[in-house]
């Protein structure tokens, strides 16, 4: 009865609220909230973790059953069940029911892939539940409780802090910043960030779905792209579709004018389009895809999202987050400078002697790491250490060295160490000057100075500091280029700081403030100009997360395939809009369930690997296309031409059904195939694969007619021989005119067909040798026929070939006099500026 309705309690609002305000919205006090009080608000308000819609995996598997293709499959199997045709009835429901398991087993493996990366934000937290500290499971924390936050805990709920000297968070997976914020009691730290040091007791303000974490993530649910893989497979199936469809048509209504049986008519018709439009397509498709993630995962790089593959073939931009991304997010000491120290070494001693020994932060590790040798410190014993607080802003320790001398050492912000050695006016401006020229490039700083027991503190020099970028970001950035991939920067960190960065992995220097381009939160539209001068930066500075997602849709808006990588909540978003959402090593729970791609190993270096296999895989499911293509048309057109021009079946409704299955199923070993590697970003133009398919497939009709010709006028052989003929025609051509698409080149150059795309085409040939030569399900037909169809048919594969070449070259002319023309127009218009 305490809680007539939900009390939420927004970022803002515990900003602006005292903790004792905070207590009383929430219905709490100091000693935190009872057990049966906490299992009443954790009715109330729900678990503390993000919801998820599961989708039931029966439901799932039928929904493979539903929609045109499938409902084409099925009218075919009602009617060979009504005509009892239950030959034709068993292959057409084995068709249907093999491309459903493909298909879930594809997304049910893709799913498991993602559920095994996620795990809890923070598995336990320490909580005061009838006046007693206790650890329990994050999820189980409602606002209202008082927990304890110290040294190593992810935050696991929105929070007010109570008491306590001070608290050191990274917040970086959620804000961008790439060092630590201190905080102290009145301040408000975030789910999902990492407590670095110290230790307070905090009030939980918010958990679930009102965290700030929580709403970064609401971003996700709106972002995504169509996959270009899906709008591909669509186009193919609408074209495919609309020949079989057309065709159809023209033959029913020639056949029932000619008196055939309707049912029988209907059933053939059916088996025909069945057999002509890709049913299997988004199969073979889905296994190439599949059989390349499984390549990818042995390279460290895990992928959720299988179209995401088709994608990364044709990313031109990666937009790449710098915090411990392009860099190690790990402080390092840059070159010291002197003041009154006598040498580096003694100025790096003096700060590491300012340092907590038993438990350094990252800062007090980096100063320690300066030092030539780490047993320096050994002959010196600390009396005394007051640790940094956020209002001193520094450290200092009281320490006796080997000879029994007592001195002080402290280190800190710059200018409170300057104001505290009274420096005269000449060695500050000196002192001032050079701290604003690192901090110019980049660097953090820190004033180390000593003082003997007369508190005569002496200023010995400057201490700086920064964030280096990875080993393998500039080989990888390098790579990328060559590629033809432009790596973009994204930091949360100021220009300068990113600007340093982009120099020292020989990026541009183009780096763009955020706030320049965008309003503080983020803006839905962008007007052109502005789009144009995100499309020609090198880099974004002071980004918020809003800003990461529309950058990436004002590069989609120009027709780039975006890559975006990161690694925290405030990456999500942008991670989900992205053609290709890449989360590097030790990523965030979000980051990762919003990537297409999840690396498991630190760097970007597989990021090259990754593009190089997607490129591959590009080529598999191309050649792939362009043969599917080619055979609906020759099966098509060839059947529906033949039966009107010499009114009888060319083949029977088993055949069509044999040669579907024939066709598809061994061909799915082009996953395997080995291909050429494309050193630029590679896209669907579909207008070059139906020109190169229509030409293969128009000159098969050719081909399958002059064999039709041949066995009618010149052999002589009845209708059921001569269609076992023809189905022999179709099966050989078929496969040689897979070696003839399966490359750009001459079919007999290298790369040559994988040993498993070669031995399973041999063998489905090697089949269909036998149902023709020993009369399985089909008329027998004598072996020097068998023989004769091969060799007409390899004789076709070399002119099929010549005139693949020439239709490349003729498309590639083309494309090169539309480039060249309009580098000439605009070498015109602007060597002729107007007056």
């Amino acid at each position: 009865e305490r809680m007539a309705e939900l009390t939420i309690v927004t970022g803002d609002e515990a900003k602006e609220k005292s903790s004792q305000d905070l207590f009383t919205l929430l219905n709490s006090n100091s000693q935190g909230l009872s057990a049966s009080e906490a299992q009443k608000r954790l009715e109330a308000y729900g678990p503390n973790a993000l919801e998820e819609e599961k989708t039931s995996p029966l439901l799932k598997f039928l929904g493979y059953f539903w929609g045109p293709i499938p409902w084409m499959i099925e009218v075919a199997a009602i009617l060979s069940a009504v005509v009892h045709h239950w030959a034709d009835l068993a292959i057409i429901a084995f068709l249907l029911v093999f491309n459903a398991v493909i298909g879930f087993w594809e997304e049910h493996e893709a799913s498991n892939a993602l559920d095994d990366l996620k795990s809890q934000l923070a598995l336990k937290a320490k909580v005061l539940r009838d006046g007693n500290w206790q650890e329990i499971l994050a999820e189980q924390l409602v606002p209202g409780d008082v927990i304890r936050v110290h040294l190593g805990d992810i935050i696991p709920a929105d929070i007010k802090l109570l008491e306590g000297e001070y608290l050191s968070v990274d917040q970086a997976a959620l804000t961008g910043e790439s060092l630590p914020v201190d905080k102290k009691a009145e301040d408000i730290a975030y789910s999902g960030s990492v407590a670095k040091q110290g230790e307070m007791v905090a009030l939980v303000t918010a958990t679930g779905g009102n965290t700030f974490f929580a709403k970064t993530a609401k971003l996700v649910e709106t972002a995504g792209a169509v996959s270009h893989f899906q709008k591909a497979v669509m186009r193919v199936g609408d074209f495919l579709i609309f020949i079989a469809l057309g065709l159809s048509i023209i033959l029913i209504v020639v056949e029932l004018v000619r008196g055939l049986p309707f049912m029988d008519l209907m059933q053939f018709v059916l088996i025909l389009v069945v057999a002509s439009i890709p049913v299997a397509m988004p199969a073979v498709l889905s296994v190439t895809m599949a059989l390349g993630a499984l390549a990818l995962s042995r390279n460290k790089a895990i992928v959720s999202r299988l179209q995401s593959i088709e994608e990364m073939a044709g990313i031109d931009i990666l937009c790449s987050d710098k915090t411990g991304t392009l860099t190690q997010n790990k402080l390092t000491m840059g070159d010291p400078l002197t003041f009154a120290a006598g040498s580096p070494q003694e100025l790096i001693l003096a700060g590491a002697l300012a340092t907590q020994r038993d438990d350094p932060d990252v800062i007090d590790q980096a100063v320690i790491a300066g030092l030539e040798t780490k047993n320096q410190l050994s002959s010196y014993k600390q009396d005394k250490f007051v640790p940094f607080d956020p209002v001193h802003k520094r450290t200092t320790a009281t320490v006796t060295d080997g000879q029994g001398k007592t001195f002080q050492v402290t280190k800190g912000a710059p200018q409170v160490i300057i104001d505290l050695c009274k420096l005269d006016q000449a060695t500050k401006d000196k002192a001032d000057k050079t701290v604003n020229e690192l901090a110019a490039k980049g660097l953090r700083t820190l004033g180390v100075a000593r003082a003997d027991n007369d508190e005569n503190w002496q200023f010995l020099g400057i201490l700086s500091l920064y964030d280096p970028p990875r080993e393998d970001s500039a080989e990888t950035i390098a790579k990328a280029e060559e590629h033809g991939i432009e790596v973009k920067m994204i930091t949360g960190d100021d220009v300068a700081i990113g600007r340093e960065i982009a120099h020292q992995l020989g990026m541009g220097d183009k780096i763009q403030p955020a706030e320049e381009l965008f309003t503080k939160e983020g803006q839905s539209t962008l007007t052109a100009d502005v789009e144009k001068k995100i499309e020609k930066a090198d880099g974004f500075a002071r980004v918020f997360p809003e800003h990461k997602y529309n950058i990436v849709k004002a590069l989609q808006a120009l027709g780039h395939l975006v890559g975006m990588t990161g690694d925290g909540v405030n990456d999500a978003p942008a991670l989900k809009q992205a053609d290709v959402g890449i989360a590097v090593s030790g990523a965030t729970n979000a980051a990762r369930s919003a990537a297409a791609l999840v690396l498991t190993e630190a760097g970007l270096s597989v990021i090259i690997t990754a593009v190089e296999e997607a490129r591959r895989i590009f080529e598999r499911m191309m050649s792939y296309t362009i043969y599917r293509i080619a055979m609906t048309i020759d099966i098509m057109v060839f059947v529906v031409a033949a039966m009107i021009g010499f009114n009888y079946f060319p083949l029977t409704p088993i055949m069509i059904i044999m040669l579907a299955l024939l066709d598809d199923i061994p061909i799915m070993t082009i996953a395997y195939d080995n291909t050429y590697l494309n050193p630029k970003p590679t896209r669907w133009e579909m207008n070059r694969v139906l020109t190169i398919s229509s030409s293969l497939g128009f000159l098969a009709i050719i081909q399958s007619f002059g064999l039709l010709l041949i066995g009618k006028m010149v052999l002589n052989l009845d209708v059921p021989h001569l269609q076992t003929l023809l189905f022999l025609q179709l099966v050989a051509g078929g496969h040689l005119m897979l070696f003839v698409t399966r490359t750009k080149k001459s079919f007999w150059r290298p790369p040559h067909p994988s040993s498993l795309l070669f031995i399973a085409i041999v063998a489905t040939q090697i089949l269909a040798i036998f149902i023709t030569g020993f009369g399985w399900l089909v008329p027998k037909l004598p072996w020097e026929l068998i023989g004769l169809v091969w060799a007409y048919n390899i004789v076709w594969m070399f002119v099929m070939d010549i005139v693949k070449l020439g239709v490349y070259r003729l498309l590639e002319n083309r494309a090169g006099h539309k480039r060249r023309f309009l580098e000439m127009l605009n070498r015109s218009l602007h060597s002729h500026p107007m007056q």
